[in-house]
């Protein structure tokens, strides 16, 4: 019997719509046979902000239980899916923060090889999802890591409408994480697993 991937979903959330994506990346990436760690990246914020806003700090509080990432982690992992909300069109600073602590594994060449993809929310629609995850994947091309995207390889990604990652507009907290978004996380783990076990398969 094959080894399970081992698979480490690793996102930043202000105010939950990441953290609930995460939770359903988890349990596909679980019910499609994977060993998966949900964890969170430090919060760089002042609690003075978080504490300006309710969803902010509902979900801050909500998510203490979750563990915070370390480079560890990423070494143990056969496959890693960031999540992050759009700064700017670009990568939250703490989920960066954590990208950028990962150098030493960077150096010793265990970065590559692995299975990586990623997933974004923004406020509005064309508010930068692609742009992000398009930052985000320059990374992945500096580790020498392997960008596993869901694609249009099945039809249900014609309704969400992007191929790069799961993504989500949430309209300022207006608009929960719907089934749209939640097939689309589904199909993204199945395909990470499915790849990274192909991979896993032919070493």
């Amino acid at each position: 019997m094959a080894t399970p991937i081992k698979l480490a979903v690793v996102y930043y959330s202000s105010t939950g719509t990441i953290t609930e994506i995460a939770k359903e990346l988890h349990d596909a990436g679980v019910k499609a046979g994977a060993e998966v760690r949900l964890l969170k990246v430090a919060e760089l914020a002042p609690r003075e902000a978080i504490e300006s806003n309710p969803a902010w700090a509902a979900n801050h509080a909500a998510t203490a239980h979750i563990a915070e990432a370390t480079p560890a982690d990423i070494d143990w992992a056969d496959a890693v899916i960031f999540g992050t909300p759009t700064r700017f069109g670009n990568v939250s600073a703490q989920l960066k923060q954590f990208i950028d602590t990962l150098g030493g594994l960077w150096a010793e060449g265990k970065l590559a090889d692995k299975v990586y993809s990623g997933f974004v929310s923004s406020a509005t629609a064309h508010a930068g999802q692609e742009g992000t995850l398009l930052a985000l994947y320059n990374s992945v091309h500096h580790f020498g890591g392997l960008t596993v995207t869901p694609g249009f390889t099945q039809p249900h990604k014609f309704v969400d409408g992007n191929p790069y990652g799961t993504s989500h507009v949430d309209g300022q907290g207006t608009k929960p994480v719907d089934d749209i978004t939640r097939t689309a996380a589904r199909i993204q783990a199945e395909r990470v697993v499915k790849i990274a076990s192909a991979i896993q398969a032919a070493a």
